[in-house]
């Protein structure tokens, strides 16, 4: 049995992470207060105690993966005799994928014959992490690497990812949204309806009144898009579970999914520092991205 790896973008629930051996998370790393630290993995008392600290102000900024990181954690795993399978944040929004291809080929001239394979999933929070889980069970059931690889490789453009934001000011520090669109849109209480395209880059595509209309948005995009109803979706929030709870609740309502299939998360800090608190985001296969 392969390695896979990824990395800390992918907002997987400590649950899930507990359910899988043989996968390991690489973490990015976040600056707060002028002090540098990895995001947590497993901690959700970490990441409730960070949002506290954007809620009352403070600035976070991230890094990505380096080089050096990735050569480490291969390197590691290739001395054990294992294959490897990563699978890294979009190549859209971090050079954390192109950072592990450079580690990948230095890792392959000191050992030629290790199999390392690297796919950018060209997706972010818990749709890596949709997509991860995918690989982790397709190997399980005893699929090989380039199998397993290939199969998410064909797939990558039906993992659709839709998010919402309750505080425009986050989006404007990342250039996603300008000052005065930002400034009038927090007066009108107006709510935009994002999602990461073909690309994977992180998109506006609409903008609707009021949050429950942006949290109902993000299901109606998943009917639009054909999702089937008994897929396992996960849904991931920026410290604000009431509102993905609420994201359930429609999703079971509207669509008829099985509540027992719906996974959520908390998005870490790492994405959370650019799309701040309130973020819910909704993650599906469909019929394509949107």
């Amino acid at each position: 049995m392969y390695t896979i790896i990824t990395d800390s973008c992918c907002d997987l629930n400590p649950e899930i992470i507990r359910k899988y051996e043989q996968f390991e998370i690489v973490p990015l790393s976040y600056t707060m207060g002028g002090v540098t630290k990895p995001q947590p993995i497993d901690d959700e008392a970490a990441v409730h105690a960070y949002y506290n600290r954007l809620r009352a102000g403070e600035m976070s900024t991230t890094s990505q993966v380096s080089p050096a990181q990735w050569q480490e954690v291969f390197s590691r795993h290739v001395k054990n005799g294992e294959q490897v399978l990563c699978l890294a944040f979009s190549s859209g929004l971090s050079g954390t994928y192109g950072s592990a291809c450079v580690a990948r080929d230095l890792v392959l001239e000191d050992a030629p014959d290790a199999v390392i394979e690297v796919i950018d999933t060209l997706n972010a929070s818990a749709g890596q992490g949709m997509m991860v889980c995918d690989a982790l069970d397709n190997r399980d059931a005893g699929m090989d690497l380039h199998e397993n690889a290939a199969w998410i490789s064909a797939r990558i453009q039906n993992y659709a990812s839709w998010f919402t934001v309750d505080d425009l000011h986050f989006l404007k520090r990342g250039g996603r949204c300008s000052p005065s669109a930002a400034f009038f849109g927090s007066m009108l209480s107006i709510k935009p309806v994002l999602h990461v395209n073909a690309e994977g880059k992180l998109i506006a595509r609409s903008k609707v009144r009021g949050r429950h209309q942006a949290l109902k948005a993000l299901v109606q995009k998943m009917a639009e898009l054909e999702g089937a109803k008994d897929q396992q979706i996960f849904i991931s929030h920026g410290d604000c579970e009431e509102d993905a709870l609420f994201v359930k609740q429609k999703l079971v309502e509207m669509i008829g999914c099985d509540p027992e299939k719906i996974v959520i998360s908390l998005v870490g800090p790492v994405i959370g520092s650019h799309s701040g608190p309130g973020t819910v985001a909704l993650f599906f296969r469909g019929k394509d991205r949107g």
